[in-house]
């Protein structure tokens, strides 16, 4: 791929936006080649984490305006009917994953950048990271996901604040608002990212593929029907191998060791 990085170990894998020289903002063939690394990745079978990043000091600046702009000159307009089928695809692909993914936002995340970062399970920053939707600032409508993700994370009224104004946040308020979890130096950023994923990893495969999907139904869901799924996926869980080892290495106070069965 042009655009995209994509590596494997130790059972992680890490998606990498790689157009340093425009802070990975996005072009049509980078939001394809995207598409095709989450594909792989959630296809991949050693892969049990996913980690996306960006190469440099962005992690996704949005649109290349200036690439968008070159397209209209000569007549090639990148329209909303072509962007949109591999937008929806990258970003159900991360939401509909049985992985875990972990954003480790390491510059600029702004306009469509942030949406994949607010698609992302769990969102580790960098000291340097900056967070906005930006669309206002342009004239535009949030468009990746942010009206979807954003009041889920911050709540209506700080959600509205940030896309009306298009105000860019620095990564102490994105934590202090709920959108990261933690903010590392940047030298530690990719340690710590990879650290977390190895930890998920690790971890017992379909506990974590059902928990996830648990915690993204059960948001719309009632009281009863979260708990008739928790016993659902319970009842799948306790018959497992990895069950079995899990409550050994307790009785034996030990660390399990998960074979993903």
């Amino acid at each position: 791929m042009q655009h995209i990085d994509y590596s494997l170990k130790d059972n992680v894998a890490v998606i990498t936006l790689n157009r340093p020289e425009r802070l990975n903002a996005m072009v049509p063939l980078m939001r394809q080649e995207l598409a095709q690394a989450v594909a792989q990745a959630n296809a991949d079978d050693h892969a049990r984490a996913v980690i996306v990043t960006g190469a440099g000091r962005g992690f996704c600046a949005g649109m290349d305006m200036k690439a968008s702009d070159e397209e209209k000159a000569s007549a090639r307009p990148a329209v909303m009917e072509q962007a949109t089928p591999i937008r929806d695809e990258v970003m159900l692909g991360i939401r509909e994953s049985a992985k875990p993914y972990i954003a480790a936002v390491n510059g600029a995340a702004a306009g469509g950048g942030m949406g994949i970062a607010l698609a992302c399970d769990i969102r580790i920053a960098s000291e340097s990271a900056k967070f906005g939707q930006t669309f206002a600032k342009r004239g535009l409508h949030p468009d990746w996901g942010g009206t979807y993700y954003l009041p889920r994370l911050v709540g209506m009224a700080k959600a509205a604040e940030l896309i009306w104004s298009g105000r860019v946040i620095d990564a102490v308020e994105a934590l202090d608002i709920g959108i990261v979890s933690e903010v590392t130096p940047a030298d530690e950023l990719m340690n710590r990212a990879l650290a977390m994923a190895g930890t998920f990893a690790a971890g017992p495969p379909l506990a974590i593929q059902l928990s996830k999907r648990a915690l993204y139904r059960n948001q719309e869901a009632t009281l009863q029907e979260a708990l008739e799924f928790e016993t659902f996926a319970q009842n799948i869980c306790i018959r497992t191998d990895d069950a079995k080892e899990g409550i050994r290495a307790f009785l034996e106070k030990r660390e399990p060791e998960f074979k993903g069965r």
